[in-house]
């Protein structure tokens, strides 16, 4: 009986054995599980980290860019001012030079037709 016995015992510490193997298993493959979780969270959470960075960099060079041109289009709009203003000074000053010539051409016209 002493052998039975022990034969029993022995089956039952292999039977442990496994089942501590089993186990073991078990835990190292949720820690996988969890470990790859934990890299697919981190990988999206620095992927969204850098998407944010690149957009809020796209933001800035585009408002960069918008300044730049409205700042252009403000001087070339300044400088078509000034010369519009300018030219219509000349004209002024032509017309006016031709003023008196008008009136005296006007009045002339209005003499011959009245004689």
């Amino acid at each position: 009986m002493s052998q039975e016995r022990r034969e029993s015992e022995a089956l039952e510490a292999l039977q442990r054995i496994k089942e501590a193997e089993e186990e073991a298993r078990r835990i190292i493959e949720e820690a996988q599980q969890r470990a790859a979780s934990n890299v697919i969270r981190d990988a999206y959470e620095e992927a969204k980290k850098i998407k944010e960075n690149h957009l809020s960099q796209t933001r800035k060079r585009a408002l960069e860019k918008k300044n730049s041109l409205i700042n252009e289009a403000e001087r070339e709009a300044e400088k078509i001012k000034k010369e519009t203003a300018e030219e219509a000074q000349a004209i002024s000053r032509k017309a006016e030079a031709l003023i008196p010539q008008v009136v005296e051409e006007f009045a002339r016209k209005i003499r011959n037709f009245l004689i």
